[in-house]
């Protein structure tokens, strides 16, 4: 595993202490900073650490309530503009001009939020499955699950359970894989492991069935002048092929890769998503150099 640090911030409130791993490379260029899904933590960009780290910095950003990220006393506050307000406050006490996003899932939707209000904050990005609106499907799945807290004996048993209900998302896994996944997303505690997150995360996702569905199409707007990624996971429930080609004609510098064999969402264990991580750093480079 590579080498990082665990460092921390203070949120946008100046409330909370939230954590980060940082992986060293240059400072000459704007590091990538990685930025997780609903229930997901800074474990999750490993494989994206392990490709570059030490070519290019890399940051693995935990939202407030999940990994050593301190949990919110007011669980209203978790939402995607709380998220959006913390990364920018980390960019300026870390006096980071822009960054490299990639951002999966609820960290894309982040992305697409600090594109519309910090646009120049942001040297490239990765938006993994995960459009400004979610396909129905995915996100009842999604409610269903999110917030519980079985507590697993080891690792294994956790492993196992969640092969069970969750194969069909990554139907190519054994064991080993779904192991690696639950040491990922999940932590020690007294008696077992469980989720390594706040169940209050779930009480706006919840509510939120109630309500209007989303859609921000209007925020890849702040995206357009950037080169773009979109990582799509072929059998994905939240993410529709249809949705993924619209982003695309919206962006004059994006790129479609769809992963096969993957649903919601890419790990970044696929060789072709860290290949098109890497095709992305290169046109963000290329920008970069280009006086235009």
């Amino acid at each position: 595993m590579a080498a990082y640090k665990d460092r921390y911030f203070n949120s946008a409130d100046l409330e909370l202490k939230l954590h980060f791993r940082d992986y060293e490379g240059p400072r000459d260029k704007p590091p990538i900073l990685c930025l997780p899904g609903l229930t997901r933590n800074a474990r999750d960009f490993e494989p994206v650490a392990e490709a570059f780290a030490g070519d290019w910095r890399v940051i693995c950003l935990e939202f407030r309530g999940r990994g050593k990220s301190e949990w919110d006393p007011k669980p209203e506050r978790y939402m995607p503009p709380t998220y959006a307000a913390d990364v920018t406050k980390f960019l300026d006490e870390q006096g980071i001009a822009d960054a490299v996003f990639v951002g999966t899932s609820l960290g894309g939707i982040v992305t697409m939020l600090v594109g519309a209000s910090d646009g120049e904050r942001i040297a490239g990005a990765l938006i993994n499955d995960i459009a400004p609106e979610l396909h129905e499907p995915g996100i009842v799945r999604i409610r269903e699950y999110v917030g519980q807290q079985p507590i697993y004996t080891d690792f294994t048993e956790a492993a196992e359970a969640m092969q069970s209900a969750s194969g069909f998302v990554y139907p190519k896994w054994g064991l080993a894989e779904w192991e690696r996944f639950a040491r990922r997303t999940m932590k020690e505690v007294p008696g077992g492991v469980r989720f390594d997150y706040d169940p209050d995360i779930a009480i706006n996702v919840i509510n939120g069935a109630d309500e209007e569905p989303m859609d921000a199409w209007h925020l890849l707007g702040g995206l357009s002048e950037i080169p773009v990624t979109i990582l799509r996971g072929e059998i994905s429930d939240l993410f529709t092929e249809e949705q993924a080609e619209r982003m695309i004609s919206m962006l004059p510098q994006g790129k479609l890769v769809t992963i096969p064999h993957v649903g919601h969402a890419p790990t970044f264990d696929e060789p072709e998503s860290i290949a098109a991580l890497a095709d992305l750093l290169a046109r963000v480079e290329a920008s970069a150099g280009d006086p235009a």
